[in-house]
């Protein structure tokens, strides 16, 4: 029996193969049967690969068309999670295109070098708050300083950056309920926490939420289970959300990343040695002989190669947050990500499971 990757490599040309052939026998007469419905010339084979792959470069590499701007002078901003990777580095944007900004910091009453430095701007416009997401009183209290320190409290907030999260890693087996229970804590419960504590705000001002989710809020994986499930909670959240406030004027969106390990550093090496470490020692006997070590490190090595890759530059999802902010029209999903993941991610949630599992798994 071949590899499973190079099984995986057979398959995924294999089907390259087949959806070339189909388009080059099916675009054609379906294009050329609504060419004769409109009464136009029939096209030709060659024309209609053009047109496709034309239309799928055009798709990625076109700027995105305005739809009208908002005006940023005296609107202020929530934004959680900004002692490092997208919320500092958002915060800071935010700033310099004329926001006024509340930046929740996990680590700002411990002296976190990332509020510290947000602290530095010494701006009326930057104000930086003390928030653990997971704690009612730390939320309530942030949002009582929001409310002292806006310009008029009438127009309320104009929107809500839920960005504050955690990553976790681990097969189901290896991992246990309180790292479930803590991950969803932060990045579900958190985002909810958060959320319902500003609304009133935000309807006030016929705002903006904008909800960080995933890749893996669209799409599980192999060993991200915890991080997956919590996810795809915000997912559905915003969703709900969305149909709710349509009626109130509030706009929800909702951003999924694809690989940005190696600009956030969420998860370092140190980190994944520590927590591989943690699963091991913590796991059950009988979970240990039966997947083995070798199985284990196999999985931890695969964790570490995609945990080192990704992209290094958080441009593209500062670029779509600020679109959902700004846009008189936003999109309801923004998905800042290499073309691979783009892909995958349209391939899984569009082709039936049984094609895409044996694609990706």
């Amino acid at each position: 029996m071949a590899p499973l990757p190079v099984f995986r490599v057979a398959l995924l040309v294999s089907f390259s193969v087949f959806l070339t052939v189909v388009l080059g026998f099916g675009l054609p007469a379906l294009l050329n049967a609504v060419m004769r419905i409109l009464g136009l010339p029939e096209t030709s084979v060659t024309e209609c690969i053009v047109l496709l792959y034309l239309a799928f470069v055009l798709y990625m590499a076109t700027p995105r068309i305005p739809r009208g701007l908002v005006e940023v002078e005296g609107k202020a901003v929530f934004i959680t999670g900004c002692d490092s990777g997208f919320g500092h580095a958002l915060a800071k944007h935010l700033h310099k295109i004329g926001f006024t900004v509340f930046a929740g910091c996990f680590l700002k009453d411990n002296d976190g070098e990332g509020a510290k430095e947000l602290e530095e701007f010494h701006s009326d416009r930057m104000k930086v708050v003390q928030l653990d997401v997971c704690s009612d009183k730390q939320v309530n209290q942030a949002v009582e300083f929001i409310k002292d320190n806006l310009e008029d409290s009438e127009r309320g907030l104009w929107a809500v950056v839920n960005n504050a999260g955690v990553g976790a890693f681990g097969e189901v087996e290896f991992t246990s309920m309180e790292t479930y229970k803590q991950v969803s804590e932060v990045n579900l419960w958190g985002t909810i926490r958060v959320t319902k504590a500003v609304l009133p705000l935000i309807r006030r001002a016929k705002g903006r939420v904008v909800n960080i989710a995933s890749t893996f809020g669209r799409t599980g994986n192999n060993s991200w289970s915890p991080y997956c499930v919590s996810k795809y909670g915000v997912e559905a959240f915003s969703d709900c959300l969305r149909y709710e406030m349509k009626a109130w004027g509030v706009k929800v969106s909702i951003l999924e990343p694809g690989n940005f390990v190696a600009a956030t550093n969420i998860m370092t090496r140190d980190f994944i040695a520590s927590t591989a470490n943690k699963l091991w020692n913590e796991a059950p006997p009988d979970v240990k002989e039966d997947y083995g070590i070798t199985h284990f490190e196999r999985a931890m090595a695969q964790l570490r190669s995609s945990c080192s890759g990704g992209q290094k530059d958080v441009t593209p999802v500062l670029d779509d947050i600020t679109d959902a902010i700004t846009s008189q029209r936003p999109y309801t999903r923004y998905s800042p990500a290499d073309p691979n993941w783009w892909v995958r991610v349209q391939l899984v949630t569009h082709l039936p499971s049984a094609i895409s599992d044996r694609l990706y798994f």
